[in-house]
């Protein structure tokens, strides 16, 4: 085995025999000592989870993005699950909803083929 591994689990099964003497010797203390440290981890972890949160989802580009990515989910859940429906449904309403654009758009030519005289300038 390796010499790693060895570390390992000795130092596991100290731990196990420490916390079952302690267990047996003083119960309350071993629980109070848990507790403490459980109430230390929750504290450190809401600091954390407080202080980055407010940095990440501060801006209002963030928290428009999770809101349409919500409504993305909601729409995709509330397809149809057989392909034949889905697409019938589909088709027709794609249709009824295109509209014509009123743009009223037009070429402008320009000089894209025309080569510049260098020696005028």
């Amino acid at each position: 085995m390796n010499a790693r591994i060895i570390v390992v689990f000795t130092l596991i099964l100290l731990a196990i025999l420490g916390l079952g003497s302690w267990l047996i010797e003083n119960p309350l203390g071993l629980l109070r000592q848990v507790l403490v440290s459980a109430a230390v981890i929750g504290i450190i972890y809401f600091i954390y989870r407080r202080w980055f949160s407010q940095r990440r989802a501060g801006s209002n580009e963030q928290r428009a993005f999770l809101k349409a990515a919500k409504q993305s989910k909601k729409r995709h859940k509330k397809q149809p699950t057989s392909k034949a429906k889905a697409q019938g449904t589909s088709v027709s309403k794609k249709r009824s909803i295109r509209k014509k654009s009123n743009a009223n758009l037009t070429v402008i030519e320009g000089k894209k083929n025309k080569k510049n005289n260098r020696a005028s300038f």
